[in-house]
């Protein structure tokens, strides 16, 4: 199984190496900007220094195109890039830490009181103060799929820089989500434009937005001091040959989400490699409407098949973890199915599977045991481990057809053309663990994509969602990760260390934990 892995690594990464030194068949637009361009063309002497971007967590196939906070996930984008703020931030530890807030209290577990800093302006003009901030937060709980349930707001009041929310019942998660991005301050005076523009508080504001690509110049009027002057093109890319070439040839500065078998391509004096451990994690999720999924003996089976060791250590080159659950395993800590393919064959005995016509897949009942598993591009590494996984299941005897598209969404709608979802996500964004159940795994979760439901589950996530307490908060979460690793509900393979990617001369492009914060005042391009 490791040779297979190994043959699969080597043969990914010789393609990646032969795309990289072949002609411009994936090159970027001959549009894209220089490290350096001048107006002198236009008959001024100014020149302004421009960073150009490439990434593959940017566009529709993510969910987060456009900089609209309270659209989908479109809060990243506007938050990564630095365009909005939130009133509280993560540190590197995960930790909550004020941003725009300058105080907070809890009058009661109902009342949560924050005090805006005072002298912030959004890149429209407008100074933040607490009526600007209830008009944003008002607009995000009428539109937002997510954030009623979240914050379970029943009133908002605006006093001056106090800014007072009440919610309808004790919610302790409700800082966390005041870190979330869908919770970056923009001015509704000035609104969402049709690219889905808006104007924040951060850094850099936006001057062109589409699906693919966002430019942004520099603030000279920033609350949190200066920024150097400079202009800034994301461009979504999620080819990772076409990455890496661009990183390459110099049409790209910067980047984000390269293929991990390029590293080696930039581990010398021309370039930085910033990276960090994440609790972004690889898992699938399975679709229990296929009666298939239903037995245990399956489910487990393709748990104990996938080799989590030889997709980190070989594919990945070592840039994460092996998964045990949502949340990074600690020191010690053992995975709950080891791999074992033998044992994967055994439980697939027992529920009635085997090869009997000797083609080399298992069958019951006159049919092999075929199943759809479905994935996007959009972050490299994931077609990569759907064609790891097809190799494992062969190797018990199950069938596994690959599908990679930007439009899974679209194609998930119908519960009968997939039976696994391999998808990656930021299991603790906000330093609150329920996020991850809340929005996944619960029986009434708005990203459970295979319809998986454990009562026991669902009612351990009300008491974490009442309970204040941290070590308590910390416990409930542990026995809701056991119940969902041991149930096989979801398969939970790895956690990602994340890495941008940079010339030289670009300073301060430094990942965080969260996922969240990438164009700081303090990005420089020298």
């Amino acid at each position: 199984m490791k040779k297979q892995i190994k043959l699969l690594s080597v043969a990914f990464s010789t393609a990646l190496l032969l795309g990289a030194c072949a002609s411009s068949s994936k090159t970027l637009s001959e549009s894209s900007a220089s490290s350096e361009t001048s107006s002198v063309s236009s008959g001024t002497s100014d020149t302004t220094k421009t960073l150009v971007y490439g990434t593959g967590s940017y566009g529709v196939g993510m969910s987060d195109a456009g900089l609209n906070p309270h659209e989908d996930y479109s809060g990243w984008s506007c938050v990564r890039y630095g365009v909005g703020e939130t009133l509280f931030r993560l540190n590197e530890n995960i930790e909550l830490v004020p941003w725009l807030a300058d105080s907070y209290k809890f009058v009661d577990d109902n009342t949560l009181e924050v005090v805006i800093k005072d002298g912030i302006n959004f890149s429209s003009g407008r100074k933040l103060d607490a009526a600007a901030a209830k008009e944003c937060f008002e607009d995000l709980i009428a539109v937002h799929d997510r954030a009623p349930k979240d914050m379970k707001i029943q009133e908002i009041k605006a006093d001056g820089q106090t800014l007072t929310f009440v919610t309808t019942e004790p919610n302790p998660a409700l800082l966390n989500f005041l870190a979330e991005p869908y919770t970056a301050i923009i001015d509704m005076q000035v609104g969402v434009d049709a690219s889905k523009n808006v104007s924040g508080t951060g850094p850099y504001k936006a001057t062109s937005v589409s699906d693919s690509e966002i430019s942004l110049v520099s603030r000279d009027d920033y609350w949190g001091g200066e920024v150097s002057k400079k202009n800034i093109t994301v461009k979504s890319i999620t080819d990772g040959d076409t990455l890496t070439m661009g990183l390459q040839s110099g049409e790209l500065d910067a980047t984000s989400g390269l293929p991990y078998a390029s590293y080696p391509l930039f581990e010398n004096d021309n370039y930085n490699i910033n990276s960090v451990a994440t609790s972004r994690a690889f898992f699938l999720q399975l679709n229990f409407d296929n009666e298939l999924l239903t037995d245990k003996n399956i489910r487990s089976a393709i748990a104990m098949a996938i080799d989590k060791e030889g997709f980190v250590n070989v594919l990945l080159g070592g840039h994460g973890k092996v998964a045990n659950g949502p949340f990074p395993m600690k020191d010690g800590e053992n995975p709950t199915y080891s791999f074992s393919p033998e044992k994967s064959k055994e439980l697939l005995a027992n529920a009635g599977w085997s090869d009997s016509d000797n083609d080399g897949y298992v069958d019951k009942d006159g049919k092999n045991l075929e199943l759809n598993y479905i994935t996007y591009p959009g972050r490299t590494e994931l077609p990569i481990l759907a064609q790891s996984i097809q190799a494992n299941l062969k190797d018990i005897g199950i069938k596994l057809n690959i599908n990679s598209t930007e439009n899974y969404l679209e194609v998930m709608k119908d519960s009968t053309t997939w039976d696994i979802f391999g998808s990656a996500m930021v299991t603790n964004p906000t330093g609150n663990k329920g996020y991850f159940f809340d929005m996944t795994s619960l029986t009434e979760s708005p990203k459970n994509r295979g319809h998986y439901s454990n009562a026991e589950l669902d009612e351990l996530a009300k008491t974490l969602s009442t309970t204040f307490e941290s070590e308590k908060r910390e416990e409930i979460a542990k026995n809701m990760s056991d119940i969902l690793v041991d149930d096989c509900g979801f398969i939970f393979v790895s956690h990602l260390q994340m890495s941008l990617v940079s010339k030289k001369n670009i300073k301060g492009l430094t990942p965080m934990p969260s996922d969240y914060y990438e164009f700081s005042k303090d990005l420089v391009i020298e």
